[in-house]
């Protein structure tokens, strides 16, 4: 008898049955990928996708005139076309070029001014008093302390 009972439960379907029908374990995923995407963090109260197109691209291309600050402006307005990685191609491609050139704006300013902040004279030494600002005005002679 104990030949014929099997416990393997391909052979078993009433143990092979699972118990929750719906292939998608997450409930709330259903609604999230049955609600649609907006471009920018406005939802539908933002901008077109054409006009998204527009203002990514001149986010993107006027951070390249020393506004690095536009291409985060460009990351947090667009932030839906981040998380969204198969959404507006279009618009994601100047997106995530704003991203990589933030971080790396962030990083060469966060190491610029960590060299002056911990090396200072130190690391410079004699041209460090020529290198930092806070002495221009007492070398034009404007601070009256000459």
């Amino acid at each position: 008898m104990e030949a014929t009972r099997s416990d393997d439960p391909s052979l078993n379907p009433i143990r092979n049955r699972n118990p929750n029908p719906n292939p998608n374990p997450n409930p709330l995923s259903t609604i999230i990928s049955s609600a649609q995407v907006w471009p920018t963090i406005d939802g539908p109260l933002g901008l077109t996708e054409e006009a998204s197109v527009d203002y990514a691209r001149r986010f993107y291309k006027f951070g390249f005139a020393l506004l690095p600050w536009l291409w985060f402006v460009n990351c947090f307005y667009f932030w839906p076309v981040l998380r969204h990685s198969r959404a507006f191609p279009q618009i994601r491609n100047y997106v995530v070029r704003s991203a990589i050139g933030f971080s790396v704006f962030t990083a060469l300013l966060s190491a610029w001014a960590l060299t002056f902040s911990i090396g200072g004279e130190q690391l410079f030494g004699p041209l460090y008093d020529k290198l930092v600002m806070y002495n221009v005005a007492d070398r034009l002679g404007l601070s009256g302390l000459a």
